[in-house]
């Protein structure tokens, strides 16, 4: 089994702030750091962390901020055959993390605007990979991977961030698709329906998580209705929670576990992720997730 990520790949330039800017006002900051980011990269590297073998799908600039895009994957031992460097920059979030950990972010995504679903050969799409998608890259080239993989028999995976519209044939061809709160409340007004896991798995007859960061995280789909409380530790940056979540998700499903149980692993490691500043660099090991997971 593997795990295929088709996704952006972005340089966080994160500064450490007192208090996170308001519209006009500027903020001196106290720290300031270049780091491996964009969702997808940063998915990639939380399933490869969590031991699942991971391949990466997507585009970088030539330009010097693509080394520092592509070394939390390369560390992290994710294959890059299918990268492909093109005559755009690198793409970019500027994140402001305040002192109790929140943040705000701004991407320019540059190159990841030229990832095609044509970078991803017919061969790789079958019943034993589960391909991992978010929303950082052309929404067409989504719907359209989505729909040769679930054809062919592959797991697919959404977690529809940044919330923007995909056509619901992809979305009910979707074996899990993952939302956060806004995105959860932007796709159930579409809809005309409740932002709830089970409201908008009803509507869309596949199985639907939402996170709620603190609270925990819901599920519904055919497994039945899922709450899944989170691990309580002190923040220090909550910057890539989200997609540790969502690739230990797909690493815990890609090895066979319940989709429960892939939900509590996915907490601890969030958990964990969220006790260390950056996005990539902040994702646990296997052995430190099932360390945390051994106390509770």
């Amino acid at each position: 089994m593997s795990i295929l990520v088709f996704g952006s790949v972005n340089t966080d330039l994160v500064f450490t702030v007192p208090n996170l800017p308001a519209p006009g006002e500027t903020v001196l900051g106290e720290g300031f750091a270049q780091m491996a980011g964009g969702k997808g990269g940063n998915q990639a590297v939380a399933a490869a962390r969590d031991g699942a073998e991971v391949a990466f799908v997507g585009c970088v600039g030539e330009d010097g901020l693509a080394k520092v895009a592509l070394g939390a994957m390369r560390d992290a031992g994710v294959d890059l055959s299918r990268l492909i460097a093109v005559d755009e920059p690198t793409g970019v979030a500027s994140i402001c993390v305040d002192a109790e950990g929140r943040n705000q972010i701004a991407v320019a995504p540059g190159a990841n605007r030229m990832t095609r679903a044509a970078q991803v050969e017919d061969a790789a799409l079958h019943p034993g990979v589960t391909l991992l998608m978010q929303m950082e890259v052309p929404a067409e080239e989504v719907a359209a991977l989505i729909l040769r993989a679930a054809e062919a028999g592959a797991r697919c995976i959404l977690n529809l961030a940044p919330p923007r519209e995909m056509p619901e044939e992809a979305l009910r061809a979707l074996h899990l698709l993952v939302l956060n709160e806004h995105e959860a409340a932007v796709l159930a007004t579409r809809l005309g329906t409740e932002a709830t896991a089970g409201a908008l798995h009803l509507a869309l007859g596949i199985t639907v998580a939402v996170t709620r960061g603190a609270a925990g995280a819901e599920a519904a789909g055919a497994e039945g209705a899922i709450a899944m409380p989170a691990f309580t530790m002190m923040p220090v940056d909550t910057t890539g929670a989200g997609d540790t979540w969502c690739g230990v998700v797909a690493a815990s499903l890609d090895r066979g576990l319940s989709l429960k149980d892939a939900m509590r692993r996915a907490a601890a490691a969030a958990a964990l992720a969220c006790t260390r500043a950056g996005a990539a660099p902040s994702m646990p090991v296997a052995a430190e997730t099932e360390a945390l997971l051994s106390t509770r």
